[in-house]
């Protein structure tokens, strides 16, 4: 529950598998499908994918939350919908390919609030954010293994270069070995741990400072972030200057230097 918080239902389609509201600068995605613990399926990845675009574009909005419910953020790929799928037919229409699509090239910050499980797809889906926060019952894992295949959506991948090889080759090797909140904390998976009935709200309070600041900035703080996984040293140190010059451009760079200066707080426009 958020205290002393008011969520208001933004205008958006109408979704089968997902809620969205707002609250100021920070959008809210929440996965709804309690049944299936949040289970992905095709259906729920469009929705997601169609929200995050339209969030991305909205100027309203400055960060994005992804969470699910107490019990479960996600506890899965929804299995019935995939386990007689043929390879000639997935490869041929890239399947799992649609999951990342969105996400990967959102320009806006999304963090996820992660309660109860995150394992397979639901694990790979918190690892696509920027942040994650975790509730204290939070569970992560890969347990593809145990049904006869591997992660498909980046958990080889994203897992390894959060937790390193040795551990990540233990939990998608096993399938049984999973992290809990604090194992997940302290290998460097999610960034804070909180209480499962104030995760949404501090999380909403990470994503609503950082809206406050100047988007463009935030935008290109994001970019250089995540280009420290794709360039050697050299290359990114070079990219984040070229971003780091490019910011001269902009009125909030202007206004946030003059604010310090003049000892007073930055009034930013997102220009």
């Amino acid at each position: 529950m958020l205290s002393d918080t008011h969520l208001v239902s933004t205008e958006a389609p109408a979704y089968n598998m997902i809620k969205t509201e707002v609250q100021g600068r920070v959008a809210i995605i929440t996965l709804n499908r309690p049944k299936a613990l949040n289970a992905l399926c095709n259906e729920l990845f469009h929705e997601i994918n169609d929200a995050l675009a339209r969030l991305d574009n909205d100027d309203g909005i400055g960060a994005i939350v992804l969470t699910g419910s107490e019990r479960a953020f996600a506890a899965g790929a929804d299995i019935k919908e995939m386990k007689d799928t043929e390879y000639v037919n997935n490869y041929k229409t890239n399947f799992l390919g649609h999951w990342a699509d969105q996400i990967n090239k959102q320009r806006k910050p999304v963090l996820a609030a992660v309660n109860g499980y995150a394992l397979g797809g639901g694990c790979e889906l918190a690892m696509m954010c920027d942040i994650i926060y975790a509730g204290e019952k939070a569970v992560f894992g890969q347990p593809e293994i145990n049904l006869g295949t591997i992660p498909g959506a980046g958990g080889s991948q994203r897992l390894t270069r959060a937790v390193g090889k040795s551990k990540a080759m233990e939990m998608i090797l096993t399938g049984t070995v999973n992290l809990d909140a604090q194992e997940a904390k302290a290998y460097g998976l999610v960034s804070a741990v909180f209480p499962p009935e104030k995760l949404l709200e501090e999380t909403i309070k990470t994503a609503a400072k950082i809206a406050s600041k100047g988007a463009i900035s935030v935008q290109m703080a994001k970019e250089a972030v995540n280009q420290a996984y794709e360039l050697n040293l050299s290359s990114g140190l070079l990219y984040e200057r070229r971003l780091f010059q490019g910011t001269f451009a902009t009125k909030d760079q202007k206004e946030g230097m003059a604010a310090f200066a003049e000892k007073r707080k930055p009034n930013f426009t997102h220009e």
